[in-house]
């Protein structure tokens, strides 16, 4: 079914619904919709969704839709007759909006939202009373907001750097970019370059900010210290006074230098993920089990640092989930995975870690274990000679790429890899 018997089955059940009695939309915002739609093309290929029909195809001039309130998509206020919203998500729209556009005319509109249709990048450029705006999947840009309340731009392609008016956006609650807003402000994944801007510390509601795996280059400004309600913060920043922090996760940014010491400060951190970075020099592990009492992930990966892995092994230190430390130059298994008897996933691959795997590791989540990697190390052979392994739940296995001889170990019946390889 394309576009047009979508649409033209949607106007025949809006034909049997009873006649409402509001008022007339008036004159002047009938003829600029009317304006608007034909200054567009319905172009089934420009929605992706399969719902989509072309709305603005009900939108006619004669006496049985003269109210332009009644038409699909569109909604008035019922005491003044003003468009105050418009839905036209996914209503296969094709063509440019510029600053003469009729739309622009609708100076009451409240809600819009564009979702799913191919603006070609335009602008939107005077809609000052709009209080909610939805423009995903729509390939547009947008500014001069001053009254919006909620944003969203999900999926859309954006390449410019972080603009300066985005912290200026006072009366912004909601805002959108990978599902995020100014309470909950998510820019991962998004195409954003160029410098953090300074007056984001502006944003003082923020409790959770999320600016990784983009394209940022430079300091990332210490101002954001003053964002003292974040709770959750996924970047890098001197963020000593944000005690109440319990997730950071600062992967994939390129990240150089030493580990800032300012991270030990947070003592409520439960999870801590500062892998694919080029951190660098010597860190010492017992840094962050002394720092961290709550925490339960930990993940290292892939930097350029070496860890000292002389730490204390005690049945009162706390009880990991998630240890990352891949790639830290490890040379042996650190000793305080002893008595980790809850872990979930334990990646030590990429190290120099040499010898046989030691029996204490068959007691590192027994009953818990479902990831386990040990592949590009220098293992010759398990401790003991296992008939089965020992973890209950283990899904996924890796010992490639060691020096192991067979015989190999039985999996248990909830592994769906167990990737080994032999040396002739």
């Amino acid at each position: 079914m394309d576009c047009q018997e979508v649409a033209d089955l949607v106007n025949k059940k809006k034909g049997s619904k009873t006649e409402t009695f509001w008022p007339l939309c008036h004159d002047h915002e009938r003829s600029a919709l009317l304006n608007f739609k034909e200054s567009l093309v319905i172009n089934q290929a420009a929605s992706s969704y399969p719902s989509a029909y072309p709305k603005v195809a009900s939108w006619k001039l004669d006496e049985k839709n003269k109210d332009c309130c009644s038409w699909d998509g569109v909604k008035c206020n019922e005491d003044t007759g003003h468009v105050v919203e418009l839905d036209l998500a996914s209503s296969c729209l094709y063509g440019s909006i510029n600053s003469t556009s009729s739309l622009f005319q609708l100076v009451h509109l409240q809600r819009l939202s564009l979702f799913d249709n191919n603006f070609n990048f335009s602008e939107i450029l005077n809609l000052s009373r709009l209080t909610h705006l939805n423009l995903s999947r729509s390939y547009f840009s947008a500014e001069n907001l001053t009254n919006l309340k909620a944003l969203n731009l999900i999926n859309v392609d954006i390449s410019s750097t972080v603009p300066h008016t985005l912290a200026n956006l006072s009366s912004l609650r909601h805002l959108s970019l990978s599902g995020c807003g100014l309470q909950d402000l998510r820019l991962s994944y998004t195409r954003f370059s160029g410098k953090i801007p300074d007056s984001m510390e502006n944003l003082q509601s923020l409790s959770y900010l999320d600016i990784s795996d983009c394209s940022f280059i430079g300091k990332i400004p210490s101002s954001l210290g003053n964002l003292t309600k974040l709770e959750n913060l996924y970047l890098s920043v001197e963020i000593s006074d944000l005690t109440q922090l319990q997730d950071l996760q600062l992967s994939s940014n390129q990240l150089e230098g030493s580990v800032p010491s300012s991270i030990f400060e947070l003592r409520n951190l439960e999870a801590l993920d500062l892998s694919f970075n080029n951190l660098s020099g010597t860190v010492d592990l017992n840094m962050f089990l002394l720092s961290f009492k709550r925490l339960e992930a930990l993940v290292l990966s892939s930097n350029k640092m070496s860890l000292l892995t002389r730490t204390t092994s005690s049945t009162n230190m706390q009880k990991f989930k998630i240890i990352g430390l891949r790639s830290c130059n490890l040379s042996e298994f650190p000793s305080f995975l002893h008595n980790q008897d809850q872990l979930m996933s334990l990646d030590l691959s990429s190290n120099k870690i040499a010898g046989k795997i030691p029996e204490w590791l068959f007691s590192a989540g027994t009953n818990s274990l479902e990831y386990l990697n040990l592949s590009y190390n220098l293992l010759m052979d398990f401790e003991h000679n296992l008939r089965v392994l020992p973890w209950n739940s283990l899904g996924s296995l890796d010992l490639r790429f060691n020096k192991l001889q067979g015989p190999f170990p039985i999996p248990s019946t909830s592994i769906f890899s167990y990737l080994i390889q032999t040396i002739s």
